[in-house]
């Protein structure tokens, strides 16, 4: 696995998207010496033609990536259809707004597009079947076994074999308890047997009582060996990209300056560019904005702008905006509670507004003025802060940094509006702080883009 923008890139991951941009470069490339011949040389040397292939492969990539076909790389007559579809759609498109922006210099000739892009469907289509079906199972898997059989354990087991891609095969565990659970090695007394016959990568710690059964000294002797030994949290980190709560203890926290404290450079560099992104995307998006509030004003009695308490950075209350998308006084009667998905609350027009999350762009005026940044844990209500903290342990942790438009959870987790998806959301949210860094925030600015353009629903 790879470390790449503060994330766990399964390696495997990495190679098929390489070598899928290679390979539709070339296609292009091919399609233009055998369309161009002699004037081939001429077009990509003096005329911008390996700028004009590169444009098309990176839309193209962005493409793929945006219908999510590198997140499983199990193939499926649905997803090579759709994948067909993707391609052809992106190439064209890219094309087509290049033409509309009078960029007549970066766009790839006619026939060596039509037929870069058929040749392009033809060897994708065809790589993807060769990669998923023969390539996929020669790629060496890091040989996983676990001490313990706890909870934990078991989720994590239950991820990496959902996602192969991650090249981390679960063995089985070692463990004096007789768990139904899962496939048995042996006790830990047999840990030395078992490492030997199996040889794994990685020995993943996930006992539930450790005082007294922890065998410290044969573990340090086979990290010695070269043997990768790691506790059960940090596999966890890696397997689901957020921490877990449960296994989370306090001792960490307190005796440990990388856990999950933010870096303050990055804190501080975060407000810089937090503040230009939101003065930039302002200027953008205020005809828009202006848009949005007559159609709300025109469409429902009440105001355009919604203002709300929230709890910020410190547990500090702030006037939080929003273009009002529920008929007015929604909470009149009931107080304040969760939105619900299809909560008969919100208005046709405000459905729309969630559905692209247009309700949120206000908030661009609470980044200007330091409340939030563009990207952070989401603020909440303090209404439900007091409750939420009575009930789930480390929920205040995520008041240490300024609340943000978009998130790391918001991009990852489903909408939910339960104290189980409170917590999922929470485990992500300590993941972000944890690893805070403008690499990330890119990221989840990108994906957050992507979650608009599909319209996939508010989070």
């Amino acid at each position: 696995m790879l470390r790449l923008f503060h994330r766990i890139i399964p390696g495997r991951v990495a190679a098929l998207l390489a070598s899928e941009f290679i390979l539709i470069y070339l296609c292009y490339v091919a399609a233009t010496f055998a369309f161009l011949r002699f004037d081939a040389q001429v077009f990509l040397f003096f005329d911008n033609g390996w700028l004009r292939i590169l444009i098309v492969a990176i839309c193209l990539i962005l493409g793929i990536y945006f219908h999510d076909l590198y997140s499983n790389l199990r193939v499926r007559l649905r997803d090579l259809i759709q994948y067909a579809g993707v391609v052809a759609g992106a190439a064209f498109l890219a094309e087509a707004l290049l033409s509309y922006l009078k960029l007549r210099q970066l766009v790839v000739p006619a026939a060596p597009m039509i037929a870069g892009s058929a040749l392009t469907i033809i060897a994708l289509l065809a790589w993807r079947i060769f990669f998923s079906g023969v390539l996929l199972k020669m790629m060496p898997s890091e040989r996983v076994i676990f001490l313990g059989n706890s909870a934990i354990v078991q989720e994590i087991v239950a991820q990496l074999e959902a996602h192969p891609e991650k090249g981390l095969t679960p063995l089985g565990f070692v463990d004096d308890s007789n768990s139904p659970c899962g496939k048995r090695l042996g006790s830990l007394s047999d840990l030395r047997d078992v490492v030997d016959r199996i040889r794994p990568s990685r020995i993943v710690v996930g006992l539930i009582e450790r005082r007294s059964s922890l065998p410290v000294a044969r573990l340090l002797e086979m990290r010695l060996s070269g043997i990768h030994i790691e506790d059960a949290l940090s596999m966890y980190e890696a397997a689901f990209e957020r921490i877990s709560t449960r296994e989370l203890r306090p001792s960490q926290l307190i005796f440990s300056s990388t856990e999950l404290g933010p870096n303050r450079n990055r804190v501080m560099l975060q407000s810089v560019y937090s503040l230009a992104a939101a003065a930039l995307a302002t200027l953008i998006a205020a005809p828009v904005m202006l848009s949005v509030a007559i159609l709300v004003k025109l469409t429902s009695p009440g105001p355009a702008l919604l203002r709300q308490q929230r709890v910020g950075k410190n547990d500090r209350l702030f006037t939080l905006y929003k273009f009002r998308s529920m008929v007015t006084n929604a909470e009149a009667r009931s107080g304040a509670v969760w939105a619900q998905r299809n909560d008969p609350r919100i208005t046709p027009v405000g459905r729309w507004l969630r559905r692209f999350r247009l309700d949120e762009l206000p908030q661009l005026f609470n980044v200007l003025k330091g409340d939030m940044s563009i990207v952070g844990p989401r603020p909440e209500r303090p209404e439900f802060v007091i409750e939420l903290e009575k009930r789930i342990p480390y929920y205040r942790h995520r008041h240490c940094i300024k609340p943000g438009i978009t998130g790391w959870a918001q991009i990852n987790h489903k909408y939910g509006d339960t104290i189980e998806d409170t917590i999922v959301k929470l485990e992500y949210d300590l993941y972000y702080i944890k690893n805070l860094a403008p690499a990330l925030d890119a990221v989840i600015m990108f994906r957050t883009a992507k979650v608009m353009l599909l319209s996939r629903g508010a989070q």
